[in-house]
């Protein structure tokens, strides 16, 4: 039977990124069943005492999460296709990073077009008129990890994880073990973390 793992996500993070491409990696060994939904470093950001620099990238990165929130609610066969169209652009292409209100928006409506979804989808990413949708999908993964963390979290074997952050993608058996590994520690309920100083960023690629 298929293991059955909920990633929840932020297209504007690295971290994120780099991790779901690992479980892409994995769904190519191992017999998985991902349900990818979006939560929003905006929204747990929201309110809090910010440094300029990083308080504009949270204003520019509300816009694709409220597109994911709007795809996850009425095309949800399209949100892995649409978060990998948009991560590559994000990531792999160097467009991330941006920052203020609006930002992302050119991106938003190319990878919108690529995945064939309506071009209207992208309406809902410079208003807050929706915004209950992203909030309600963000605490879902809030509820179920707890608070103080980032992205990704991913649920598994009933418990849901920070992490596991990775700064390099493996593949193959190499990948399946490494999710062998996480399904493991996540079958004890009383296993909670394991983290060391990291010392390298991202190797995106």
């Amino acid at each position: 039977m298929a293991e059955k793992v909920t990633f929840y996500f932020d297209v504007s993070c690295p971290f994120a990124w780099q991790t779901s491409r690992w479980m892409k990696e994995v769904e190519k060994v191992r017999d998985v069943d991902i349900e990818w939904t979006p939560m929003s470093l905006a929204v747990l950001n929201d309110g809090r005492d910010l440094p300029a620099d990083y308080a504009q990238m949270m204003e520019a990165n509300w816009g694709p999460a409220r597109v994911f929130a709007k795809v996850k609610q009425e095309a949800p066969e399209k949100i892995d296709e649409l978060y990998t169209v948009m991560g590559t652009k994000v990531h792999a292409e160097g467009q991330g990073g941006k920052k203020g209100y609006g930002a992302y928006d050119a991106i938003i409506a190319e990878a919108l077009a690529e995945v064939g979804l309506p071009a209207s989808f992208a309406e809902v990413a410079n208003t807050s008129d929706d915004d209950d949708l992203l909030r309600g999908y963000h605490q879902q993964a809030i509820d179920a990890v707890g608070d103080e963390v980032g992205t990704p979290v991913l649920k598994l074997e009933g418990h849901a994880f920070f992490g596991p952050v990775i700064t390099r993608v493996p593949e193959g058996e190499e990948a399946g073990k490494l999710f062998d590994a996480a399904v493991e520690l996540a079958s004890y309920d009383y296993f909670f973390e394991l983290k060391r100083t990291r010392t390298e960023d991202p190797q995106v690629r």
